[in-house]
């Protein structure tokens, strides 16, 4: 019987804020209304971007893709050995500078995806979106939200006004653990600071190579500010950022962590240890040649790091099983496709709640 597959990377996409207003307390309502409030950007992807969805995924009669869920059931969840999906809601709450607002949004997409996705769709789980930007306020809705079944993952995206390591975000990380969620380091973030450190490109195709380099800082944080010390049930996924960076990266933080290590006294193993027991990265991109991705994957310890993810409507796959690379053993390709998603995120076999 083939391998079922749990694919860790669709979007599900807010196709409008007059989507929210069922689920929008009574005077957030009003300010829609009244107002030039309009909710936050759906998506870090500009609208029209030729990379913003495959050309296969087609569009909805009303809203933009990734906002129809008879289209997904069609296109992802339907195809042969798919067995569950993850959503990845990048709303952008951290947009919402007022901190009421962003909490009252946040809300109203987790009861959105709650209401529309998840319970007519017994087949998909999802990463619960929190206004980033205000800690206290993201703790609250992990609180509201994070024992309802459906919800699997929080998501962070990697552009952030501060790292996720800070102790800021430490009760963050614990909220999310203690209920069994992943934290989802995914990719975007509306911010409004550069997404450099030297400050703000010209061109969009310099942000788009730009954010892996974004998903390191933040995977350095979470591990040199100890966040997988003070919270050691966690753990973390980073979304659709590329995995082939890991190698250098970790070679050269390990390095320089035995130099340094006395400023990190918390730290008890090498940063490289942290990353392998509590991080997983999703397939897409693999931005290597497929000749050269088993030596990347080698020294990232193999396949057990990877998730199998679509990314769709970004990329439509006919059929998830030719994302396998040739040389992986079965053992891998199982593990790819479905084995360290269900362990990761508590799904039972086949398809069952956390």
């Amino acid at each position: 019987m083939p391998t079922p597959i749990v694919d860790a990377n669709v979007h599900a996409v807010v196709p409008s804020v007059t989507a929210l207003l069922p689920y929008l307390p009574a005077f957030w309502r009003e300010q829609v209304a009244t107002t030039a409030f309009r909710g936050a950007p759906e998506s870090a992807w500009p609208p029209g971007m030729p990379m913003s969805r495959h050309p296969d995924a087609r569009v909805p009669a009303s809203g933009p893709p990734g906002s129809d869920l008879a289209l997904l059931r069609e296109q992802v969840l339907d195809l042969p050995g798919i067995e569950s999906a993850v959503l990845q809601c990048a709303y952008a709450i951290e947009s919402i500078r007022n901190p009421d607002g962003a909490a009252a949004v946040a809300a109203a997409v987790n009861d959105w995806l709650v209401a529309e996705w998840l319970e007519p769709e017994p087949r998909l789980r999802a990463s619960m979106v929190v206004p980033s930007h205000t800690p206290g306020a993201a703790v609250a809705e992990i609180e509201r939200v994070g024992d309802h079944p459906g919800f699997v993952q929080v998501f962070l995206p990697i552009r952030s006004a501060m790292p996720y390591g800070r102790r800021e975000y430490h009760p963050l990380h614990a909220a999310a653990a203690e209920r069994g969620l992943v934290v989802g380091l995914g990719y975007g973030g509306l911010t409004g600071n550069a997404p450099t450190g030297v400050g703000w490109p010209t061109y969009l195709v310099e942000e788009f190579v730009g954010m892996a380099a974004v998903a390191q800082s933040q995977l350095m944080s979470l591990v040199v500010e100890g966040v997988f010390d003070a919270v050691p049930a966690l753990r973390a996924v980073v979304v659709e950022a590329g995995f082939t960076w890991l190698p250098a990266m970790l070679w050269r933080l390990d390095k320089n962590w035995k130099g340094l290590r006395r400023e990190v006294p918390w730290l008890r193993r090498a940063p490289s240890e942290y990353v392998r027991e509590h991080v997983r990265f999703t397939t897409g991109p693999a931005d290597a040649p497929a000749a050269g991705l088993r030596h990347v994957l080698d020294d990232m310890w193999g396949a057990e790091l990877l998730l199998y993810g679509s990314g769709y409507p970004h990329d439509v796959v006919a059929d998830p099983r030719a994302a396998v690379p040739a040389h992986f053993t079965d053992e891998e390709a199982t593990a790819m496709l479905s084995g360290t998603a269900r362990e990761l995120y508590g799904l039972g076999s086949p398809a069952g709640a956390r």
